[in-house]
């Protein structure tokens, strides 16, 4: 396994434990509890899209890296444009679920932007790191003093977060529950925004841990 690969299966496990997390929280509240059972597939394969598009971006990074420079702004924008077609395949497979999602683009395409220019920037920082570093702990150690870390663990997450809270408003939900909606994608964001600030400080503790 190369760095790029190495670091897109710690990204993988973080959104696994983000999403494992904030599920087990959501089955807690209400109304969010109410609505879980149209949102919950909706999450899962969500998570599993946003794995792809951080792939896609971390590998990237990697080959700039290999290239001599950082991703340019025209490539990051070819990025975001690939996205979109990982949404494609995203959106057929909630087609065989009884829900009516529409990806609003003039909302996401900002946030999914800022997202992706975070983090291609961080893969190349560490990756570059790592050609120097023992391992993928070291180099984040030598690319970012902790709280800076830990601030930017946080606003990859919290971004998707953001992202999450779009795309939920966008589901079609019970006639009962569909008032509720804004409240219900506003208490979504809210739980991952907290567990977020758990995640990444739990993160950052076991990058610095002696």
């Amino acid at each position: 396994m190369d760095r790029s690969d190495a670091l897109v299966a710690l990204d993988r496990k973080i959104l696994e434990a983000y999403s494992r997390r904030t599920t087990n929280t959501l089955r807690a509240a209400l109304p969010l509890r109410l609505a879980l059972p149209h949102i919950e597939p909706v999450l899962a394969r969500n998570v599993a899209k946003e794995m792809q598009k951080d792939a896609l971006v971390i590998r990237r990074a990697g080959e700039a890296l290999a290239a001599g420079s950082p991703p340019s702004r025209e490539a990051l924008h070819g990025l975001l444009d690939a996205t979109k077609e990982i949404d494609q395949a995203f959106l057929a497979q909630v087609g065989s679920l009884p829900l009516r999602i529409v990806i609003p683009y003039e909302e996401i395409a900002p946030v999914r932007m800022e997202r992706i220019e975070r983090l291609s920037g961080a893969a190349y920082r560490v990756l570059d790191a790592w050609q120097l570093q023992s391992g993928v702990r070291a180099a984040m150690q030598a690319s970012y003093p902790r709280a800076e870390l830990e601030r930017l663990l946080l606003d990859l997450l919290q971004l998707y977060a953001l992202e999450t809270r779009i795309l939920s408003r966008s589901v079609r939900l019970p006639a009962l529950l569909a008032p509720l909606r804004e409240r219900i994608a506003q208490s979504l964001q809210g739980i991952m925004n907290d567990m977020a600030k758990r995640l990444a400080a739990e993160l950052v503790g076991v990058v610095y841990r002696r």
